[in-house]
């Protein structure tokens, strides 16, 4: 049992001390081995792959951005103005109209008759006028000769101006008579696009219908009616004072889909979201806007002229502020502050700390820092080969570049041609110990 327990203690004994061994020569970088450190040493010591872009000058527009929603020049509820079959309907639907197209047609049988009897009862009118004219001569007459009475004289021109009266009636009756007949024929009041047909021909129509026949939009040209918050209000007040102020209207990917301009800033401010509303018009030649649609809408307030700009990604935040990295002519990525004017999506506007023409880091801070070498490879310029730090191959996305089987095998042997030391090995000699 003795001898039991010491071959088992000298095992215990012999696996630790290997254990230890293993350990002590796999994490000391100066070990007896001296074998290279293949990716750890590449991204600890190796140039970082990187990708650049050149400071560059440009005209940067201020933007203050806003949601809304698109709005008809022009609408209207086309409506029957009198009651009536409807017996054709002229147009298509979502057909573009011309001011004064027809749209529709109502029977006029009635209302033609009606215009007729104004008519006529105004020429009986106007013949009786003519008549009563003609007694009213002689009577004068007679009247100047003491042949006839003053009385008769004066009724007779009575009964003229009664029948002059009439004839004004009766011309009036014919103007109304033939505003119903026109009524007959709907018209587009102005120029736009009919949307779905709301009766079809043969149906009585009514001037009190509620749905009207079909709705008319004007959207050449088109509005949009957006928010901004009131702080935003004094600049964009300064800006249409100076003259036409540009409204751009974005897609979701901050594309423009339209360009018009300002046309009015509302009269009071929401008090219930401290917001104001502005109105801009748009060409919409291409009819990519389209009524109750909602959008981003971006006023142009202001604008940068000549300005330095890069790449929104080359900003870094510290504690110190913020900076980009530069890449100098040693090929090392040097931090530089930088004070910020304006930042966007895609650019960003810089006042000081970087010229025209240099190279700012765009992509690749995982594992970069002050004046550490860099290797561009992509970007304003062609990549730049960079010497490796370590005997190990490093490729562009800082690994380490698999070397034929041959020479792994070789790369396993100490510089002075001995093979290294199997941990094996050296647990089975502590053991021997």
């Amino acid at each position: 049992m003795r001898l039991g327990s010491v071959l088992a203690f000298a095992v215990l004994a012999g696996a630790a001390a290997g254990g230890w061994y293993w350990l002590h020569d796999a994490a000391s970088p100066q070990g007896p081995s001296n074998r290279p450190q293949g990716r750890r040493a590449a991204y600890r010591d190796g140039p970082v792959p990187v990708t650049v872009a050149a400071v560059k000058k440009d005209t940067v527009p201020v933007f203050r951005e806003g949601i809304g929603n698109v709005q008809a020049l022009y609408a209207v509820t086309v409506r029957s103005q009198i009651d009536g079959r409807l017996i054709s309907v002229d147009f298509t639907e979502g057909q573009m109209v011309h001011k004064g197209a027809v749209l529709a047609r109502i029977d006029p049988v009635v209302y033609q008759a009606q215009y007729d009897q104004a008519v006529a009862k105004k020429a009986q009118d106007v013949a009786t006028l003519a008549n009563a004219r003609l007694d009213l001569q002689r009577y004068v007459n007679l009247a100047k000769t003491n042949a006839g009475s003053q009385q008769q004289a004066d009724q007779q021109a009575a009964m003229v101006a009664q029948l002059e009266a009439q004839v004004k009636s009766d011309e009036a009756a014919i103007e109304n008579a033939k505003a119903y007949l026109d009524y007959c024929v709907i018209a587009a009041p102005f120029e736009g696009r009919v949307g779905l047909r709301q009766v079809d021909p043969g149906n009585i129509v009514h001037a009190a219908d509620s749905n009207g026949i079909v709705l008319l939009t004007q959207v050449r040209p088109i509005t949009v009616v957006f928010t901004l918050p009131q702080r935003d209000l004094p600049i964009v007040s300064a800006a249409l004072a100076r003259g036409n102020v540009v409204v751009e209207v974005v897609d979701s990917d901050h594309g423009v889909l339209a360009s018009g301009k300002l046309q009015t800033v509302d009269n009071q401010i929401d008090v219930t979201t401290g917001t104001i509303r502005l109105k801009a018009e748009f060409a919409n030649t291409d009819d990519r806007l389209w009524p109750g649609q909602f959008v981003t809408a971006r006023v142009v307030v202001d604008k940068f002229v000549d300005a330095n700009t890069v790449p929104a990604t080359a900003l870094r935040r510290g504690p110190a502020g913020t900076f980009v990295y530069v890449v100098d002519d040693d090929a090392r990525a040097v931090v530089r502050p930088v004070e910020v004017l304006l930042e966007g999506e895609a650019q960003a506007v810089i006042g000081k700390g970087v010229e025209p023409g240099a190279l700012v880091v765009t992509v690749g801070f995982a594992q970069l820092a002050d004046k550490r070498p860099v290797q561009i490879v992509a970007g304003d310029t062609p990549a730049q080969p960079a010497s490796p730090a370590t005997s190990e191959e490093v490729a562009p996305n800082g690994r380490e570049k698999r070397a034929p089987h041959g020479e792994r095998s070789e790369r396993r042997q100490h510089k002075d041609g001995e093979r290294r030391p199997d941990r094996r090995d050296s647990a089975a000699r502590e053991a021997q110990r």
